[in-house]
């Protein structure tokens, strides 16, 4: 997971960096700014409430802190993209329909690496019937949709020109949802949520996270 996040940083920093510019030098230099914030920032954090101590060895206390890196990055990014300013910001490009996917894909990989941790997930997944999970599926491909084109937020897209309902729900919502699982699903699988269930739980699960994973990715197009 920390693998990938350093390259999914510097992509990212394309479209809303510390400092908005499209080099790739600064855009490297942005992805290690975030990552510095996000494990000082976890560091300070866990020590005030007790989660890592002095008597901890080390090696424990880097690895409380570098699950909080790839959120922590990530919102560190995306925190500075909403609420910063920058002179350079019409010199960055607008993200094509592939940049689209890719800020989705960081939209729930930062909400969903902070959920799929926790035992409520595969619990709520346990409870649910096969309706209730189709049922969730399409409130959340609708709200996909919604967040970015029908609510009037702050960053809310206009359908492209000569495009109808159904190229546009298909192109991002089923697409973007497809990509949300996945994301998911590798997520699951890394904090080991997977290990000895079937595919029928997995794919419960998969379903359950992807509710908060897929706002996150309709958020990340607002935001970006």
């Amino acid at each position: 997971l920390l693998a990938v996040t350093l390259p999914m940083l510097v992509l990212l920093h394309k479209y809303g960096g510390f400092r908005q510019t499209a080099a790739l030098r600064d855009r490297v230099a942005d992805a290690f700014v975030a990552i510095l914030v996000a494990a000082v920032a976890a560091a300070v954090v866990f020590f005030i409430f007790g989660i890592v101590t002095v008597e901890m060895p080390l090696r424990e206390v880097i690895g409380k802190i570098a699950v909080q890196v790839v959120p922590g990055s990530l919102g560190a990014s995306l925190a500075r993209a909403q609420l910063g300013t920058s002179l350079l910001e019409e010199d960055i490009p607008e993200p094509g329909y592939t940049g689209e996917l890719f800020l989705m894909v960081v939209g729930a990989l930062f909400l969903s690496v902070n959920i799929a941790p926790t035992e409520e997930v595969v619990l709520i997944a346990y409870k649910m019937q096969p309706w209730q999970e189709i049922a969730l599926v399409v409130v959340t491909l609708a709200l996909m949709h919604a967040f970015v084109y029908e609510f009037e937020f702050r960053g809310s897209h206009s359908p492209e020109p000569g495009a109808g309902f159904v190229s546009i729900f298909f192109r991002y919502a089923i697409v973007g949802y497809v990509l949300v699982m996945l994301v998911n699903l590798y997520i699951l699988w890394t904090f080991g949520r997977t290990d000895g269930a079937g595919f029928s739980e997995t794919l419960s699960a998969v379903v359950v996270l992807s509710f908060p994973g897929a706002l996150g990715a309709a958020v990340a197009r607002l935001i970006l």
